[in-house]
């Protein structure tokens, strides 16, 4: 039967479990040496993938080791140990490191797959409670994990257990990250879809090129001009010489000035109308930069030129909002 605790109360409640869980992570920054140091070069010079392994909630917590592992270069991967056993146990080879996650270190689904482990020769990685486990035993290197007490009141639900593990797996995460000199970018690659992978968008990777971008040459006529500018759908198009270094644009806002000048579509040349000196970026920039310099300017499309001046591609803010960077 639920008991009338008040707000208070449950706050508290909630206040306690967390100073546990803080309490127990806490714990883990004396141990981490010359273990921990092994087990990161362990990894480092793993020529496979990091294969993690955990029954129950130590298997939810190993999935997001290996999640964590494989976005930051260390290639990885879980497997179930109780599927382990009954056939995906071949999907580690020599060339592997096995890690391991059992509390106790007597997980029965874990030893059952120590033999095959042994056999091929694999390292293996144990987090444990328990050094002197059978788990803690067989390891190559093996990381103590234990805590001076679960979150739970009765002790026995694995909260502050599993806490500390999945923290010291960042930790060794983390320190791969930095030893791999992994960077922003190579993290962008590895989360395309993601928020930071769109932010880190070169303007290369979302401009039009070849026989999209618009181009005429100075002396076209505004109606060539005009043509160009709606067949390519960029709302502009590029004044460029024979070498294809851009001269100036031309935009909706300068067909506006030529038409209020009365300008002749057929005998009006692209270099009388057009806006000299335009903005612009280049290919290798953040496609971010793009989106600050169109806010400043109030621009919608830009002209992307190489470190000659030469026209290689153009974008505007609708390539930019498909691409997710706005």
């Amino acid at each position: 039967m639920n008991r009338d605790f008040t707000d208070e109360e449950l706050v508290e409640l909630g206040r306690q479990a967390l100073t546990v869980e803080i309490d127990g992570l806490r714990a883990q920054l004396p141990r981490l040496g010359s273990d921990f140091a092994r087990a990161c070069r362990i990894c480092l010079n793993c020529r496979g993938r990091i294969v993690v392994t955990g029954m129950g909630k130590s298997g939810h917590i190993g999935g997001k080791i290996a999640a964590t592992l494989a976005s930051t270069g260390t290639p990885a991967f879980f497997v179930h140990p109780g599927e382990a056993s009954h056939g995906d146990v071949g999907m580690i080879t020599r060339d592997d490191v096995v890690l391991a996650l059992s509390n106790s270190g007597e997980t029965a689904e874990i030893l059952t797959i120590l033999p095959v482990i042994k056999r091929l020769g694999v390292a293996l990685i144990a987090f444990t409670g328990n050094a002197d486990s059978a788990l803690g035993r067989n390891a190559a290197v093996h990381l103590d994990i234990r805590v001076p007490a679960e979150a739970c009141p009765l002790n026995l639900a694995p909260t502050a257990s599993t806490t500390a593990a999945l923290g010291v797996g960042d930790a060794l995460a983390v320190a791969l990250l930095k030893a791999r000199g992994f960077t922003e970018e190579d993290f962008a690659r590895s989360h395309p879809a993601g928020a930071l992978g769109r932010r880190l968008l070169y303007v290369k990777d979302v401009m039009r090129t070849g026989k999209d971008v618009p181009m005429v040459r100075a002396d076209a006529t505004l109606a060539v001009g005009l043509m160009e500018v709606t067949s390519k759908r960029l709302g502009m198009t590029a004044i460029v010489d024979e070498a294809l270094h851009v001269l100036g644009v031309f935009t909706d806002g300068d067909l506006r000035r030529a038409l209020d000048r009365s300008a002749d579509l057929h005998t009006t040349r692209m270099d009388q109308v057009m806006t000299p000196h335009p903005k612009s970026v280049l290919p290798n920039m953040l496609a971010a930069e793009a989106v600050h310099l169109m806010e400043t300017h109030s621009i919608t499309s830009l002209v992307v030129l190489d470190a000659n001046a030469k026209v290689v591609g153009a974008l505007n803010v609708h390539d930019l909002l498909r691409a997710g960077v706005l």
